[in-house]
């Protein structure tokens, strides 16, 4: 399954999109997916493709943003040694925000 298929499996089942709509071009915003709908949409892709979301702020305005954007992190964080915790484990997730109707996701925590 591509990187497009699981994201649009994601749409379709948590925000009820027809699957018709979701071209590389639709915009979010246009699909209904709001600025708090895109942080949920981020906090899900983290588990879903297992990557941790950088500390950088992107515009993922269209569906085919997200896509290339998931692509880009899943390979830089695959050519990546992971970074062990104090105890051995795997440093995970870092948060998501986003800017209302600013079409940029923040990935940056929340202090």
């Amino acid at each position: 399954m591509t990187t497009t298929d699981r994201i649009r499996a994601m749409l379709v089942k948590d925000y009820k999109i027809d699957p018709d709509r979701l071209t590389s071009d639709a915009r979010l915003e246009d699909l209904g997916v709001d600025s708090i709908g895109v942080a949920e949409l981020m906090f899900n892709i983290e588990d879903e493709f297992r990557v941790t979301l950088p500390d950088e702020q992107v515009r993922l305005s269209t569906l085919g943003d997200v896509v290339n954007y998931i692509d880009t992190l899943v390979a830089r964080q695959e050519s990546a040694p992971e970074k062990p915790t104090a105890m051995g484990g795997t440093v995970l997730g870092t948060g998501v925000g986003t800017g209302v109707g600013t079409g940029m996701v923040n990935t940056r925590p929340a202090s």
